[in-house]
């Protein structure tokens, strides 16, 4: 008995080593980078990591600063490019990302990411403020409508994002879930894939998310009204442009307007798809759409051009 228990004990073994390299080999699951919180409350990598996306046809990567994507070769006419899972962009490679579109149209300019899933417009623009050290002269941050709700811990209670509370006007920075637990489990491959082949999702989901993750309506328009008076009063807004993902609401865009923000509403409806069959995340089609349309917004004179309004230094 005790000799078929050993037996059957190196087999699963056997079985869980070779289950390990296989799935390594072939990059059955993505690989992810490990988090840190720094001084300031924001949730960033640990820089300087690397890894291979779902399948090994390219590789992520985190730079010194903690951020994915690539540095500007200089910081001279920078232009901030702040947002979530869309502008981290793991699943395309780094010559698809918003920075390298919008550098391709606007070569007297500089551009740098600063992003992470889960970024809310509250912490976005927290970013902006570890952003002021390096002298942008303007920034970008990308939105779509559950980055409001998702800054308002009234509407959306979340834990590990970071929030305001507009009944006391104070800031809830997020935390990190189950930091260990998460390390084992994206260090040991084998175990990462049944967990997401076997739709165990729900174990590090936020205690306090509600059951629908979009909120219909109402639109909670007073409380994003209070969200952007927060906003008015406790960030410059005057040289940062917000980038509404198509078919964001209109009454959101129009309270931005109100606060001093610039605003770009991006328009996919004359064109091909710009998301992936299986994910409502940009293709590289779709990112270089988007940055076409924002150069345009940015630098077009006829239309007094957002950046006009600003003296850029020239290369």
């Amino acid at each position: 008995m005790r000799k078929l228990l050993i037996n059957i004990s190196l087999f699963f073994l056997i079985a869980i080593i070779i289950g390990e390299i296989v799935v390594r080999v072939t990059h059955a699951m993505s690989d992810i980078p490990q988090r840190t919180i720094d001084e300031h409350g924001i949730q960033k990598y640990i820089p300087n990591q690397e890894g291979y996306w779902k399948g090994g046809d390219h590789k992520w990567l985190i730079n010194k600063l903690g951020w994915p994507g690539v540095l500007p070769e200089s910081n001279k006419n920078l232009i901030m490019v702040i947002g979530d899972s869309f502008i981290e962009n793991f699943m395309n490679p780094n010559e698809c990302h918003q920075s390298a579109y919008l550098k391709s149209n606007m070569n007297d300019y500089n551009f740098m990411e600063a992003s992470r899933s889960g970024v809310s417009f509250i912490e976005a623009m927290e970013i902006t403020k570890q952003m002021d050290s390096l002298n942008p002269i303007h920034s970008l941050i990308y939105l779509d409508d559950d980055d409001f709700y998702e800054s308002i811990t009234q509407i959306k209670p979340m834990s590990d994002i970071t929030q305001l509370d507009i009944e006391t006007n104070t800031i809830k920075y997020g935390e990190m879930k189950s930091p260990g637990l998460k390390k084992i489990l994206y260090t040991w491959k084998l175990m990462y894939y049944f967990y997401n082949r076997f739709s165990l999702g729900s174990l590090f989901q936020p205690e306090t998310l509600n059951d629908n993750s979009k909120v219909e309506e109402p639109e909670f328009t007073t409380e994003v009204i209070k969200l952007i008076d927060y906003i008015k009063q406790n960030y410059v807004t005057i040289n940062k442009t917000l980038v509404f993902h198509p078919n964001s609401k209109k009454s959101f865009i129009e309270i931005c307007k109100s606060a001093g923000f610039n605003t770009i509403l991006l328009d996919s409806s004359n064109d091909d798809s710009w998301t992936f069959d299986y994910d409502s995340h940009w293709t590289c089609y779709g990112h270089k759409r988007a940055a076409e349309q924002i150069s345009n917004h940015l630098l077009n004179s006829d239309n007094q051009g957002i950046l006009n309004n600003f003296n850029i230094i020239k290369k």
